[in-house]
């Protein structure tokens, strides 16, 4: 028998059965990919540029084999491959819109459907790409500029547009050093050859810094490097208010296992160091934390238990 459906004029009962009627739309969708929070007078929104699927040999490549299966099953993640989330972060203090990081954009060269949604979740959630007065890079990794690649956006971003980045990230990038990376067949060459472009694309927007700059009222980015040399974070600070975005200096298993190397950090010894201080910082302050690579919207606290970490997600304000 033919299922007969029946498509009212006005339905304001959410079935999915329904978006199969003609005419209908359908929702392109169905996982949220905004996330706002309010820092005293800074407002915040929290954007996923999607999921990145990466061997999971990426989030401890020092780490036995067994103990990193071990945390993947008590995580209740795949064993082989699994996807990293893409965050990024618009910032809006006094008359300043800020981007912080650009998302992986859209490569023709490389299969991820699922990822390089920064500019299409930028427009629903009326943002102009000619609104933002600067972006901030915590690197130039390509899952980072990426979005600031894709055909056209360069033409709608402001002709004053300010690019803030390590003075240190830019000069790694004319040779860097991928000795002590641990990633898949390809990356390397993928790495050096984006961050030249971007490079190339920009240079006259770039506004480098040494150590720290204040880019709008309780907006300061600060070098940490590990990651990369030039790796730094965002700090925002407003009527006693805090959140730290922490770029690639904490990922999930950063929590639990501080000490595991990432596969993309130039440095991992370092960024193991970076990334110990940040947590205990995070835990005695009792700030937000947003990170690049934690499950969206990834706004959160840190507890400490000795030398290990935990990640309390915040309750989401409706």
């Amino acid at each position: 028998m033919n299922q007969i459906i029946h498509c009212p004029q006005q339905d304001t009962n959410m079935n999915l059965d329904n978006t199969s009627c003609p005419g209908r739309r359908k929702p392109e969708e169905l996982v949220p990919s905004r996330y706002a929070v309010r820092v005293g007078e800074i407002d915040v929104l929290v954007i996923s540029d999607g999921v990145l699927p990466l061997p999971t040999e990426m989030l401890g490549h020092n780490a036995d084999a067994a103990a990193r299966a071990a945390w993947l099953g008590d995580m209740f993640l795949p064993a082989d491959v699994f996807d990293w989330p893409l965050n990024v972060v618009v910032v809006r203090s006094g008359d300043r819109t800020i981007l912080v990081d650009a998302g992986l954009g859209l490569d023709p060269n490389l299969n991820l459907p699922r990822a390089g949604q920064l500019v299409k979740r930028l427009e629903s959630a009326g943002i102009d790409l000619a609104s933002v007065t600067d972006v901030v890079l915590t690197h130039l990794h390509m899952d980072h500029i990426g979005g600031l690649l894709v055909d056209g956006v360069k033409d709608r971003l402001r002709p004053d547009l300010r690019i803030h980045v390590a003075a240190a990230e830019v000069k790694f990038w004319e040779s860097p050093d991928f000795t002590h990376v641990h990633m898949p067949q390809g990356f390397p060459d993928a790495l050096r050859s984006t961050a030249k472009r971007f490079v190339e694309e920009y240079r006259s927007h770039l506004r480098q810094f040494d150590e720290q700059y204040e880019v709008a009222p309780g907006v300061v980015v600060y070098r940490t490097g590990g990651h990369t040399p030039g790796h730094s974070i965002v700090r925002l600070a407003s009527g006693g208010d805090r959140l730290t975005f922490a770029g690639d200096a904490v990922f999930a298993v950063g929590f639990d296992q501080p000490d595991w190397y990432n596969g993309f950090e130039h440095d991992p010894e370092e960024a193991a160091r970076v990334r110990v201080r940040l947590l205990r910082e995070l835990a005695a302050t009792g700030e937000q934390l947003v990170a690049t690579h934690l499950p969206f919207p990834s706004v959160c606290h840190v507890a400490a238990d000795g030398d290990v970490f935990r990640c309390v997600p915040v309750f989401w304000d409706y």
